[in-house]
């Protein structure tokens, strides 16, 4: 064996004495260790980045994505729905009132919203020259009722004469042209107290036709009712057909609002759903909070073809007088009429929000960003609504699905 090959076999104290003496090495000294293996250095620094990411999700734990939705008062009308449908309010009777014969408005006395009686005068038409007619036609009356009087005058003068000749000619006392002629004025008369009768009999018409044409320059109105639109002013010309350029049809529309009903397009396929007195929910958009209870009044017997859909109309159980014609509403058709409790609404949360958790039922509420798990007692069912006796009060936002992992007072983000 060679010299240095001895000289390999010896055991290097230095290294052995530097292992043993890193106990109380300086902080210097690790650092050259670092730099001189950098394997070690790099493992460090991945434990270090794992322990701070640890500590940031311990310390700034990352918000569950939910879906929310908000506690409400849902009706228990709901749950027994069958169809819904939308329509509008429509009057029964209703009329535009106009005249019969072309004049000028002279008088106006009710405006939109004004309630009428029947045939309350609404309005006047100018009418001198239907005055000067009707004085027309009374003179002639007057005229021909005296000459009645003076037929039957003469008629009677005739008539003496006639019966007092006859017995004359019958005795030969007299010439028979003298009774002849007894005779024809006899004749004549009864015929002028005909012709006199019935010139009095066109006369009596005369009066009466213009009596109705000056009875049509006064507008009435035609039954109980409330005036919705005023069509014309005061110094327009009114006119039955309208045709002139500045002229106007009808003066004011009237409607009897006891006669309302809310008339509503119902599909083909949906028809069998819906029968004549069955009891219905109606909503009116302009009384969001109000629920009006109505039943089905009449089925229109015929089809549209175009909307394949029938009209159904829906009449009110007890008319409020906020309900106004040509309102918008929606009608629900109910399986059943609803009792006097089942008319309130009723707290309830969609039954997805709905979570056991330790062995009693919970939602969990969304405030500032953080849930909270509030026990809650159950109620019955309305289609997906749970039915709350206890609970958050109405508007709360609550988690819909809540995963199995969320605890109360963890952080939550909202699912856009």
């Amino acid at each position: 064996m060679t010299d240095n090959e001895l000289s390999k076999l010896k055991i290097d104290k230095t290294s052995w004495q530097g292992n043993a003496g890193t106990a109380g090495a300086s902080p210097g000294f690790f650092l050259a260790r670092l730099r001189l293996n950098p394997w070690v250095r790099w493992a460090l620094i991945f434990l270090a980045l794992v322990f701070a990411f640890m500590g940031v999700r311990h310390f700034f734990p990352s918000a569950t994505e939910v879906e929310t939705t908000s506690v409400s008062m849902v009706y228990p009308s709901h749950g027994l729905t069958q169809l819904n449908s939308s329509g509008y309010v429509t009057a029964q009777r209703k009329a535009s009132v106009a005249s019969k014969t072309t004049s000028r408005l002279i008088w106006l006395g009710v405006e939109e919203g004004s309630r009428v009686h029947a045939g309350e005068i609404i309005a006047r038409l100018e009418r001198d020259d239907v005055l000067a007619a009707n004085d027309r036609a009374s003179a002639s009356l007057k005229a021909s009722q005296a000459s009645i009087a003076h037929a039957r005058s003469e008629l009677a003068d005739a008539a003496l004469n006639y019966e007092r000749l006859k017995r004359l000619v019958e005795e030969r006392i007299i010439a028979q042209s003298d009774f002849d002629a007894a005779e024809a004025r006899y004749r004549k008369a009864q015929a002028s107290l005909d012709t006199t009768t019935w010139a009095a009999g066109a006369s009596r018409a005369a009066v009466r036709e213009s009596e109705a044409a000056l009875e049509y320059t006064l507008l009435r109105a035609p039954f109980d009712a409330v005036v919705l639109t005023k069509n014309a002013d005061i110094g327009d010309i009114v006119t039955p057909l309208g045709a002139a350029a500045n002229a106007k049809a009808s003066v004011v529309t009237v409607a009897d609002l006891g006669s309302l009903l809310v008339e509503t397009d119902v599909s083909e396929s949906s028809l069998g759903k819906v029968k004549v007195g069955a009891p219905c929910e109606i909503l009116l958009d302009a009384l969001p909070g109000e629920r009006f209870p109505g039943q089905v009044h009449m089925i229109v017997p015929t089809a549209d073809r175009t909307k394949a859909s029938v009209m159904v109309k829906v009449k009110f159980q007890q008319l409020d007088p906020r309900v106004l014609p040509e309102m918008s509403a929606k009608v629900a058709f109910l399986e059943r009429a609803l009792s006097s409790d089942e008319r309130e609404p009723r707290l309830a949360v969609p039954a997805a929000a709905v979570v056991e958790r330790q062995g009693g039922k919970v939602v969990f509420v969304v405030e500032e960003g953080a849930a909270k798990a509030v026990a809650v007692e159950v109620g019955g069912k309305i289609n997906d609504f749970l039915e709350l006796n206890t609970g958050p009060k109405p508007g709360a936002r609550v988690v819909i699905n809540p995963p199995a992992a969320l605890k109360s007072g963890g952080s939550v983000s909202v699912r856009k």
